[in-house]
């Protein structure tokens, strides 16, 4: 039976990577696209000044964030092992 959870468990998990993959690009391709239509407006109705700096950075911002949840900080320690592992040693200073 606990056999069967943890590929359950397993299998939970990487439906949601794949999930959170697929936001990511869908997050991506919009950005992409609207970032390419708010550079045309801007160079087509006003070139002397370039306001779509703004949107393209901001939102861009946020898509790192995106990009970092995703596929990131893993290289920091904090992704989903750590927490699994954090979870693992209060429960067992809680059973002590």
């Amino acid at each position: 039976m606990a056999k069967d959870k943890t590929q359950e468990e397993r299998y939970f998990r990487a439906a949601k990577k794949v999930k959170d993959i697929k936001g990511f690009y869908t997050h991506l391709a919009i950005y992409c696209f609207v970032i390419s239509i708010l550079i045309f407006i801007n160079l087509n109705y006003d070139p002397s000044y370039h306001w779509f700096w703004f949107s393209l950075l901001g939102w861009g911002f946020g898509l790192t964030m995106h990009w970092f949840n995703v596929f990131g900080f893993r290289f920091i320690g904090l992704g989903k092992d750590w927490e699994d592992k954090k979870i693992k040693e209060y429960m067992n200073q809680e059973k002590n």
